[in-house]
């Protein structure tokens, strides 16, 4: 590592630099590159809540069998979050981000070869390892270009992404899985698109400019940041003239071990209990309701048809939900955004789950697209700034794997609340775990507009 004392003032510059650029066509590659990795992420995840109503029926499944085709993929996703933080902050963002794509694309198009179950659940799981890594990578990666001033708003534009996956999923479903006897197959070889999306990664998009310079790797920084300069018609030389010149700090932390001590460690302990008790409820109820909508909609004697139609229905719902949370983030702040999103999801996920009309039935599930999706968005914005560069991407990962027991437990937990209850015990359980999110959500720390902590 450079000593700070003879380190010429340009070499600790790309926070500033970063920061004080424009929005350019070099990020906007960045976010449609990471964004359209995104989308194929949720065009997989939504994928197996169609494809689990028709093999219920296609493969006489028990109510605990699809329960498992769900929830292994998030064992999967829970192993794969925590080591992809892990591996980002050691070998690159960009890598890290082009291998998850490979992982979970391959398995996915081996999905539509399988003849049982058993090698279905196999292949789930390598679904969920490569999907599981992926997400938090990319926020991570998004946001370390991002400057300060929107950076909030370009996080939830990229989560807005999943609502174009989810919605390309609710499509497949209601025009191919429907359509025909093995439609799944056909929408599982669909979602091996990501496999070859992998090679645009990574050859097409640049490596974090904030995890070279952390790496020591300041020419390649240096490098990466001056294309966005020219692309926003600014010479690197008048940038660093315009520096006031920092104190270059040691990382929080240098190998594996001390960034998984780091998370607990007396600075970062209270925010990071706060964010995996959120990222907990959030999937819990998240993945608890809509994995399961289709399935919930062909109980209540809706059939395939209906089922699919209104579920597609209820995703569009998605995207202005991220448009509000995108403006709102750069106003009311993270914390503020985040919580009232949440409160907006417990009380549509009660109404939804004690409807019986089937227009406050389409109606309650829009809201709770709106609101859910929305809080998705600040979820994400809020996460990766937590931390500083060195661990961003582990402390990322780490909420995102905690999330990933609640998206576990979640789809096995519906079966037996149904049983107990019905939709409206179910849906009041959401509720719940909205609310006990929402109030969490204010231990966060908010740096709305603040420049990234680059230790």
């Amino acid at each position: 590592m450079t000593d700070a004392a003879t380190a010429p003032a340009s070499s600790a510059t790309t926070s500033e630099r970063l920061d004080r650029l424009p929005f350019t066509r070099r990020h906007l590659r960045v976010l449609t590159g990471s964004g359209i990795g995104w989308a194929l992420d949720a065009m997989d995840v939504g994928l197996i809540s169609f494809v689990i109503a028709a093999l219920a029926v296609q493969w006489q499944l028990a109510p605990g069998e699809t329960a498992w085709i769900a929830s292994i993929g998030f064992v999967g996703m829970a192993v794969g979050a925590t080591l992809g933080g892990l591996l980002a902050d050691r070998f690159g963002r960009r890598q890290v981000f082009a291998v998850t794509l490979l992982v979970y694309g391959v398995a996915t198009g081996a999905s539509a070869l399988v003849g049982g179950l058993a090698l279905l659940l196999v292949l789930r799981f390598f679904v969920g390892l490569g999907l599981g890594a992926e997400l938090p990578v990319a926020s991570t990666y998004v946001s370390e270009f991002a400057p300060a001033r929107i950076r909030g708003r370009l996080i939830v534009i990229l989560e807005a992404f999943w609502a174009v996956g989810w919605t390309a999923a609710a499509l497949i479903g209601y025009f191919v899985i429907r359509e025909y006897e093995d439609g799944w197959r056909w929408a599982f070889a669909i979602g091996a698109v990501p496999a070859a999306y992998a090679l645009i990664v990574r050859w097409g998009l640049p490596e974090s400019a904030r995890w070279l310079e952390r790496r020591g790797r300041r020419a390649e920084a240096d490098a990466v940041v001056r294309q966005f300069e020219e692309s926003a018609s600014i010479s690197s030389a008048a940038s660093r003239r315009l520096t006031t010149g920092i104190i270059e700090l040691p990382p929080a932390a240098t190998s594996a071990r001390d960034r998984l001590a780091a998370l607990w460690s007396a600075e970062f302990r209270v925010r990071t209990a706060c964010l995996w008790l959120v990222w907990f409820c959030v999937n819990f109820s998240y993945y608890g309701a809509f994995i399961w909508i289709p399935s919930i909609l062909v109980a209540r004697g809706y059939d395939l048809v209906q089922s699919f139609g209104f579920t597609l229905v209820i995703t569009l719902a998605q995207l202005p939900g991220y448009a509000a949370a995108a403006w709102l983030i750069e106003v009311w702040g993270r914390r503020a955004t985040l919580s009232v999103f949440l409160v907006g999801s417990a009380v549509s996920a009660v109404l939804f789950g004690t409807a019986s009309d089937i227009a406050v039935i389409i109606g309650a599930g829009m809201a709770l697209s709106f609101f859910n999706l929305g809080a998705w968005g600040a979820l994400y914005a809020v996460t990766p700034e937590l931390y500083p560069t060195s661990l961003r991407a582990t402390g990322s990962g780490w909420a995102a794997g905690v999330g990933r027991i609640a998206s576990i437990v979640a789809p096995l937990s519906v079966p037996p609340l149904l049983v107990a209850g019905g939709s409206p015990l179910l849906f009041i359980v959401f509720a719940i775990f909205f609310a006990v999110a929402a109030a969490t959500a204010w231990g966060l720390g908010d740096r709305r507009g603040r420049a990234l902590d680059d230790r």
